[in-house]
């Protein structure tokens, strides 16, 4: 087994990383596993103390000190930005007299995207890449039993992790989001010939509507932006947040970094009136998916959303030869855009055995409204019937 060590002290930003270190993580090109966004949110204060993110990261490394494995890991005091749907579990614990908070979180923070949890270094045969990440949640179990938390929740896994998390012991909680798969489409218009003909009709409605407004929509990966549009940008991603009174943790600092740091993985639809920047959706991408996650306007323009969220993207994605497109967490307005339901998986660990039976009964009987809501939803989609 390897000797594994976390990091050297309580908010210790991931510096502590060298680059070569994350070089060799087997990370699939997941723009949010990064020193460039991850290390990026600590930094600007995004993932820090003040906003309940305090990093207690775990480190594998071999005998002889070598990375060979990593988790990101925070303590948090309180649920928001986490997306752990866990609003009312607090509650439940203080019924039954004990303390929910602290608890520990294995995720991105303010990204509820699927990707890699247990981090392994790249060319690592199957099965050693297994016993690594087994050895990485013994570490963080272990860590958990030192620092008296309620659970450890590692949120948005793939299928890998998932297998790992479920070996350990870990309680498996489905969720479903509405994602775009690329099902060997030659374009756009090809992805609308599967629609019926009312759907077709009020796509092409929506995009025309934006056209015709006197908007231009770009596209500028992170190493091709303007300087002089950041301010802009950030406002949109900010004023969102407001409309809806939450906090906007993204200062515009991060995105100018995050912009430098990962280049073309960063993806940004930006809608022009003239030479100005009137509405933007900032999204990320990897070798195969692209990740939308933010958005704002100066504008009250029917179809605007729809075209910078969901039909630039998806034209992008078609282009860069992309698999799938996915949009973020949550709405079922997005069916009618061609968007399929789509399982996602976190894991829970539960400290106290009384609350980890009840929260396994829990999750059992809404594992089955899962499957079935998301069996309702897809017989919302757009597309013909076989034959139609």
């Amino acid at each position: 087994m390897a000797e594994t060590t976390g990091l050297q002290a309580w908010g210790d930003d991931l510096q502590t990383l060298h680059p070569s270190d994350w070089a060799g993580l087997a990370t699939g090109g997941d723009p949010f596993i990064s020193a460039a966004f991850l290390g990026v949110a600590e930094a600007t204060g995004a993932a820090a103390e003040a906003l309940a993110w305090q990093s207690c990261h775990i480190v594998s490394r071999t005998a002889s000190g070598g990375v060979q494995g990593f988790v990101p890991l925070y303590l948090r005091h309180h649920s928001f930005g986490d997306f752990s749907r866990d609003w009312e579990w607090a509650g439940a614990w203080q019924q039954a007299g004990l303390r929910y908070y602290p608890k520990l979180v294995t995720g991105v923070p303010f990204t509820p995207s699927p990707g890699p949890r247990l981090v392994v270094t790249r060319g690592l045969d199957p099965t050693a890449a297994r016993a690594v990440k087994g050895d990485l949640v013994a570490q963080v179990l272990e860590r958990a039993g030192t620092l008296d938390v309620s659970s450890w929740q590692c949120l948005y896994v793939e299928d890998a992790d998932r297998e790992v998390l479920a070996e350990a012991g870990l309680l498996l909680r489905r969720g479903v989001q509405f994602h775009w798969l690329n099902r060997d489409y030659r374009d756009f218009a090809d992805f609308l010939d599967r629609f019926t003909a009312d759907k077709r009709k009020k796509l092409k409605r929506e995009r025309r509507a934006v056209a015709e407004a006197g908007i231009r929509v770009v596209i500028r990966h992170g190493d091709e932006v303007e300087p002089a549009w950041w301010p802009a940008i950030h406002r949109h991603y900010r004023d969102t947040f407001a409309r809806h009174g939450n906090h906007a943790a993204f200062s515009e600092p991060f995105f100018r970094q995050v912009a430098a740091g990962l280049g073309r993985r960063m993806v940004l639809f930006v809608a022009l009136k003239g030479e100005q920047p009137v509405a933007s959706a900032i999204c990320y991408r990897d070798d195969t998916t692209l990740y939308g996650r933010h958005w704002g306007t100066d504008l009250d323009l029917p179809g605007l959303h729809f075209e910078l969220c969901y039909y630039s993207g998806i034209d992008y994605a078609l282009e860069q030869g992309l698999v799938r497109f996915e949009p973020g967490a949550q709405g079922e307005h997005k069916l009618a855009r061609g968007f399929e339901p789509q399982d996602t998986w976190s894991g829970y660990w539960i400290a106290d055995p009384g609350m980890a039976r009840a929260v396994a009964r829990f999750l059992a009987r809404e594992d089955e409204a899962m499957v079935d809501y998301r069996a309702e939803m897809a017989q919302h989609l757009p597309f013909k019937t076989v034959g139609g």
